[in-house]
């Protein structure tokens, strides 16, 4: 029989740490998967499963108990149970605090001669016209003074 590639070796901190998790069910679904992946994988136990024992115990994959093991085996039982933290934060919203002020303060401002009233449409140009923001659109004005309770004047 081949060596295992990923040993699973629990301490007795993290078992009874795991056990909790499964039964309280006060984790996420996710964690609580894993951690029945984890307890059923530990190389202590006896008997030993394999890994479709193992998917067919948890209702799981064994793609997924294979992952489990690689990552508790590489990063340690936290990294094995827990999602993954975002390295970088999703796209940068365009609109900052300045532009609203800008905008805002375009709105409530008087509008262009040959118009009676600001438009979203007028008011967007603007923006973009006087070096603001490089493009918006018009519904996002909207969103803008929507946010602040105003309208177009």
């Amino acid at each position: 029989m081949p060596k295992k590639k990923y040993e699973v070796n629990l301490t007795d901190e993290e078992r009874t740490r795991l056990q909790k998790i499964v039964t309280t069910g006060k984790s996420s679904a996710n964690e609580i998967q894993r951690a029945k992946i984890l307890l059923s994988t530990d190389d202590t136990r006896i008997p030993k499963l394999r890994v479709v024992g193992v998917a067919e115990k948890c209702d799981s994959n064994t793609t997924t108990v294979q992952r489990v093991r690689k990552l508790y085996h590489e990063r340690g039982v936290d990294a094995a149970i827990k999602r993954k933290k975002r390295e970088s934060p999703p796209v940068a919203p365009k609109i900052t605090g300045d532009v609203e002020a800008h905008i805002v303060a375009l709105a409530c401002s008087k509008p262009p001669e040959g118009f009676a009233r600001w438009s979203l449409t007028l008011l967007a140009n603007k923006a973009v016209e006087l070096g603001y923001i490089d493009e918006i659109s018009y519904v996002s004005v909207r969103t803008v003074l929507k946010k602040h309770s105003l309208s177009p004047i």
